[in-house]
């Protein structure tokens, strides 16, 4: 192996660009080339191929986003998509790929890989944390700590007027993000997709806290809770308890930027240079990860059909807290 090729793909999430600067002078320090694509499977197919040295990826391990840019590819869903994009790989002699994304990112790799065999390498780069075979994924710690700063200052607020606040955080398919941020900024109750949302209970939570004259309150929401986000929420709330002055905030794509945390950028650190060395080593469609502080390799398959689930104690321990 003497180049390798390094993408960003799916949602950008702080730590992308640690994880880049990783590969690329993990890459120089073992006497590869190494080139960025730009804008992920698009670019492939578009031939936005740009040279790295170790100087190239110089100030950016504090920046959030990614500096290759990330675009979704209905063209690489074809299979002359993906033939163009391997033609520019040859054109460009790369052995291998560094591919930093999620699920998508990873199902597309798979499928690449297998048809055209060019060895491939993934790194899980998302700020939802549901990716099987790692403990982490870049990007949610950062994630989690933007959600408990935006909510610790609604909290303010909330206090100072006496408001439950009900606000919806990104969790399409997993609330592992509303429920880490939901215990770190103790809200009063933390409603995910992968339990069943039961609004009376949460009535009777509510009503439970103003007897104990618990006069204002955070109720976090995933937006693929299965009652429908935030809104759908606050107005069931308010058609049972009219007394409570109820406000809505949809944190959104703020969630997604910022400069990444210590752990973001360590994880992205160490998960680049794994991803290198395996190349080296010629292991191919697995996507390197981070459990109990090993890394470890799993199989594209294996990741994909496994869903990283919230932990039963983790439920439990928010129960306890939000009494």
């Amino acid at each position: 192996m003497k180049k390798i090729a390094v993408f960003t793909s799916g949602g950008d999430a702080p730590g992308m660009n640690a994880c880049i600067r990783s590969v690329v002078r993990t890459a120089v320090y073992n006497n590869l080339e190494v080139v960025g694509i730009k804008d992920g499977f698009q670019g492939m197919i578009d031939d936005s191929f740009i040279p790295f040295t170790a100087r190239s990826v110089a100030n950016i391990i504090q920046r959030g986003g990614t500096i290759l840019r990330t675009a979704r590819s209905e063209a690489f869903r074809t299979k002359e998509g993906r033939e163009q994009a391997f033609n520019n790989l040859q054109k460009h002699a790369i052995d291998g790929i560094v591919c930093i994304g999620g699920d998508g990112s990873f199902e597309g790799s798979e499928i690449f890989s297998t048809e055209f065999s060019i060895p491939i390498i993934g790194i899980p780069g998302t700020i939802d944390n549901d990716i099987s075979g790692t403990d982490f994924t870049l990007g949610f710690d950062t994630a989690v700590n933007t959600v408990v700063e935006c909510v610790d200052k609604l909290r303010d607020t909330a206090s100072s007027h006496k408001r439950l606040f009900i606000v919806e955080v990104m969790g399409r398919d997993a609330g592992n993000l509303a429920m880490h941020a939901g215990i770190a900024c103790g809200a009063e109750d933390i409603l995910i997709p992968e339990t069943p949302t039961y609004i009376s209970n949460l009535i009777e939570k509510l009503k439970s806290g103003r007897s104990k004259n618990k006069l204002s309150g955070i109720v976090l929401v995933s937006e693929g809770d299965e009652f429908g986000g935030a809104y759908k929420v606050a107005e069931a709330i308010k058609n049972q308890l009219p007394e409570y002055e109820l406000r809505v905030s949809v944190l959104g794509h703020l969630q997604r930027g910022g400069s990444p945390t210590a752990n973001d950028r360590l994880l992205g650190s160490i998960l680049g240079n794994a991803a290198v060395e395996h190349l080296l080593k010629g292991n191919t469609n697995q996507m390197v990860g981070m459990v109990k502080n090993e890394v470890i390799c799993t199989p594209f398959s294996q990741a994909l059909k496994g869903h990283a689930r919230i932990s039963d104690k983790l439920i439990e321990l928010n129960n306890i807290l939000a009494i």
